[in-house]
């Protein structure tokens, strides 16, 4: 099983399946336009949603100041 199907429940539909389910008829370019064009949305969205949430964490966040000779925890992820 795929992620989707693990999550939801249900195979993903995919453009190729949107056209045989017959919500539109897209071939060719016409598909790839498309395509192109909900990517784009998605990836405003999606910056658009990362910019409200850096601004909430932002907004929770205190400086920080350190003098010479403090001890600090470095966190090192791999």
């Amino acid at each position: 099983a795929t992620p989707y199907e693990a999550l939801y429940g249900k195979k993903c539909r995919s453009p190729v399946c949107w056209a045989e389910v017959g919500e539109s008829q897209l071939t060719g370019p016409e598909l790839i336009q498309e395509t192109t064009e909900k990517i784009v949305l998605v990836k405003q969205r999606m910056q658009a949603t990362q910019d409200q949430q850096k601004n909430y964490a932002d907004r929770k966040r205190k400086p920080m100041e350190f003098e010479i000779g403090d001890r600090v925890m470095l966190k090192v992820s791999p």
